[in-house]
């Protein structure tokens, strides 16, 4: 833990906690000084240091910082900030997978997975559940680095998962719930693995204790290497398809 980062989890609660009891632009204008020396300069070192101790498993890992502004132009909810700090690295080997590590005023969570299926690997993801053949081949370029995995047909694909998903569950990685309430067709409602078909996004998270204030850098790095077989089993199925 270098000493940029040390004190980052107790200093972005507090901030966090006395925004949330004000949020205007005003008092964050007034307090920006502090935001920028106590929040976003450790959080950007934190996004650095983790990424350059993945970097050999996950090469090309790229870190964000999400911006504590809030998008008021569809919201009726007007209060300008989040009162929440979110660090994201992104695995551009697995499109749309990352780790994720949030702090807000009631304590820190750590997860993984990816955000949102859409289009052609929301299609892929059914079909790797359904057991259906892939339509097109995937790179295996890379995937020495993330363990490989083969075609997920051919691995079961579905059992593992919901396999994984129990063992990851002991080890305090909670999915979030499923956004769809039915089976989408073709498949039907009584499907063995119709929670994972339910699914647009897969991402598991634990809650991680403040006491004792526990190492950022530490916290993240454990998360992502307990998350790697999750990768693993998710890079085929999200990788960018090529033409067989």
């Amino acid at each position: 833990m270098s000493d940029i980062t040390r004190q980052l989890i107790p200093d972005a609660r507090a901030f966090l906690a006395e925004l949330a009891e004000t949020n205007t632009r005003d008092w964050f204008l007034s307090h920006k000084a502090r935001y920028d020396a106590e929040l976003r300069h450790p959080a950007e070192a934190l996004l650095q240091e983790v990424a350059d101790y993945l970097h050999p498993r996950h090469p090309g890992i790229r870190g964000k910082l999400f911006r504590l502004q809030r998008d008021l132009r569809f919201s009726k909810d007007k209060t300008p900030y989040h009162t929440h700090l979110h660090l994201l690295w992104q695995l551009p080997q697995i499109p749309g997978c990352g780790v994720f590590f949030g702090i807000d005023p009631g304590g820190l969570r750590i997860g993984g997975g990816i955000m949102g299926l859409k289009g052609t690997a929301l299609s892929r993801w059914r079909d790797a559940v359904a057991g259906l053949p892939l339509t097109r081949s995937y790179p295996t370029a890379g995937l020495a680095q993330v363990g490989g995995h083969p075609n997920p047909r051919d691995s079961g694909f579905a059992d593992e998962m919901a396999a994984l998903m129990d063992i990851l569950a002991l080890k305090g990685f909670q999915p979030k719930a499923p956004e769809l309430k039915r089976v989408p067709a073709p498949h039907g409602q009584s499907h063995p693995h119709a929670d994972l078909l339910r699914r647009k996004s897969l991402t598991l998270w634990r809650d991680v204790a403040l006491a004792p204030p526990p190492d950022p850098m530490a916290a993240v790095c454990s998360a992502a290497l307990v998350l790697t077989p999750l990768f693993t089993l998710l890079q085929p199925i999200l990788a960018d398809p090529v033409e067989a």
